[in-house]
């Protein structure tokens, strides 16, 4: 009863405090984005390419499931796929 006065009386509270938690999350989570893309992007490299910049940058901040992969059964996996090259 006390928790549905509460929710009766204040009725944005709960969905105000729900954003703010996850506000938090959110900013952690771009924090180490940057400081990823800081330790890639150095002086000596700041020439490189948008696209390598991404893909790099992609790969080190998943770098716990990429190094889950197992690469021998993926690289044996396509190699059992039928080729797709068009013979002219």
């Amino acid at each position: 009863m006390k928790k549905e006065f509460l929710t009766s009386t204040f009725p944005n509270i709960e969905i105000s405090l729900r954003i703010f938690l996850t506000l938090m999350i959110t900013n952690c989570a771009g924090e180490r984005s940057f400081s990823r893309l800081k330790l890639i992007k150095s002086d000596h490299r700041s020439t490189m390419s948008q696209s390598r910049l991404n893909h790099l940058s992609l790969m080190s901040i998943e770098s716990d499931l990429l190094k889950s992969i197992d690469f021998d059964e993926l690289i044996s996996n396509f190699a059992a796929k039928k080729s797709r090259k068009k013979v002219f």
